[in-house]
């Protein structure tokens, strides 16, 4: 069976904010809305709308930290976490002989970051990711690719992701999903059985 998995908040943990919000200079008014401005151009940059060479100088000029982007960049890779959990599984699925396949709303500097400090993403085959696409999920574009790219059969193709907004997509598209929660990893177990 081929299974799709989202990276963030499912194979490592994210949180950007306190990661970022140590770098803000104490004297720098309006810290969250910095952040918040930050964040909201996110979706842009992991869909490669804007290029890193754009978006890094802004995102440390936004911050008030224009000449440490060294040390943005730094606190930029910092906000994983690892899901020993889901970890396991994927250490069991991949040694079932599943096919397991990334797909995620990432760009490339955090895709890189991932695949040299964290070995589980050597159990993948591939992936699909946003900053590659020009789409991000939930974009119908996004899963169609998927499909095509990787011959998937949509009815026997699992889809796990911690967004509801993009398992509905995947469901939208045919793939048999579960909406994950780290701290309900046995609902992800049980669904598994029913596959």
């Amino acid at each position: 069976m081929d299974f799709l998995f989202d990276i963030g908040n499912v194979i490592v943990g994210v949180d950007f904010i306190p990661s970022l919000k140590r770098l803000i200079p104490d004297h720098i008014a309006n810290p969250e809305t910095r952040l918040n401005e930050l964040l909201e151009r996110k979706d842009e940059f992991e869909a490669g709308r804007i290029n890193a060479d754009e978006y890094f100088p802004w995102a440390a000029e936004t911050l008030g930290i224009p000449e440490e982007l060294d040390s943005f960049m730094q606190a930029w890779t910092d906000i994983f976490s690892p899901n020993e959990a889901m970890w396991a599984s994927i250490d069991a699925l991949h040694a079932s002989g599943h096919r397991l396949l990334l797909f995620s709303n990432i760009q490339s500097a955090h895709l890189d970051h991932l695949r040299l400090h964290y070995p589980i993403f050597n159990k993948f085959s591939g992936g699909i990711y946003s900053y590659q696409t020009g789409h991000i999920k939930p974009e119908p574009e996004i899963y169609k690719l998927a499909i095509e790219t990787y011959g998937l059969t949509p009815g026997k193709t699992a889809y796990i992701d911690d967004l509801p907004a993009n398992t509905e997509g995947g469901k939208q598209a045919g793939l048999l999903c579960h909406t994950y929660r780290a701290d309900q990893h046995q609902a992800f177990l049980t669904w598994l059985d029913t596959l």
